[in-house]
């Protein structure tokens, strides 16, 4: 369950742990099944455990379900949820190495308060919240390298989103976690196309083109549609034909979401439910408000 929630095997394959693991595996199951698009089922087995008598599992299980929220593009919804882990998250207690802890669980949710406020536009709260986080594991360093990312890419600053999506790369590859190391590089390619320097938005559209090739590999739906859709803003004609495959993605990512996602996502000003319907331009800028996990 780490090598596929954190490891090199993102796309294992978790239901049977859903049905008899532990609840700190059906967790795990939980984020490997978000990363793979798998909405519904996640939701409800993080439900389950957001009463869960282990505050750490209770506290991860709230903001894991706010990420899920969140990238569908419910950010108030997301809110309450990271309130709820911020809330839950003990003081202390023993530490792991991929932050499942009292420190990971107090992490997650500030940094999911502030990606929330990052979608409601109130970025200077954002950069209160992020300041307040301290990482203490790699994955929460990789965590806290896209929220300072995608702060700097809300207030128009892109030139400044580079470094710590850079920084978010060399921890999660260090770390041996695909999922993260590719979530890290989409962050840092939209950084570089925003950023807008010929090398810069020559390299970031290679870092996205061979990134969509390796996240579909790895059956990572909830990667797909936005890597393509910045690639339909910036390469529309590029490799791996990014408007088929934003609108295949987002399509299956919505079939698999539970309907409190589906309603969020048709709500949401940030997903680009437009591009269900063909000819029909996208009804949000591909260049923000998805990047944060």
């Amino acid at each position: 369950m780490r090598r596929a929630a954190f490891g090199d095997a993102p796309e294992t394959p978790v239901w049977s742990t859903l049905r008899g693991g532990s609840a700190r595996d059906r967790w795990l199951a939980a984020v490997v099944l978000g990363g793979q698009g798998h909405y519904a089922a996640a939701a409800t087995a993080l439900t389950a455990l957001l009463a869960d008598r282990d505050r750490v599992i209770a506290s991860l299980a709230a903001s894991t379900l706010a990420s899920h929220r969140r990238q569908l593009g419910g950010h108030a919804a997301a809110r309450a949820l990271d309130g709820r882990a911020l809330a839950t998250a003990p003081g202390a207690g023993p530490s792991d190495p991929d932050g499942v802890d009292a420190a990971g669980a107090r992490a997650d949710a500030l940094l999911g308060l502030a990606a929330d406020a990052i979608g409601a536009g109130r970025t200077g709260e954002a950069r209160l919240l992020h300041g307040r986080v301290e990482a203490r594991s790699w994955r929460s360093e990789v965590r806290r390298g896209w929220v300072a990312a995608e702060v700097e890419l809300a207030e128009g600053r892109a030139d400044r989103a580079v470094a710590p999506a850079e920084a978010a790369v060399a921890v999660a590859r260090d770390a041996g976690a695909v999922r993260h190391e590719l979530k890290s590089e989409v962050v840092l390619g939209t950084s570089l196309v925003v950023w807008g320097t010929a090398d810069g938005v020559a390299r970031g559209v290679e870092l996205l083109e061979c990134d969509l090739n390796h996240i579909t590999k790895r059956d990572l739906w909830s990667l797909i549609w936005p890597t393509a859709l910045v690639l339909l803003d910036h390469d529309p004609s590029g490799a791996g034909n990014p408007p088929v495959r934003a609108t295949e993605a987002l399509s299956c990512v919505l079939r698999r979401a539970d309907p409190i996602g589906r309603r969020l996502a048709l709500a949401s000003p940030w997903v680009p439910t437009a591009l269900l319907r063909s000819g029909e331009p996208p009804n949000a800028d591909p260049r923000s408000k998805f990047l944060t996990d």
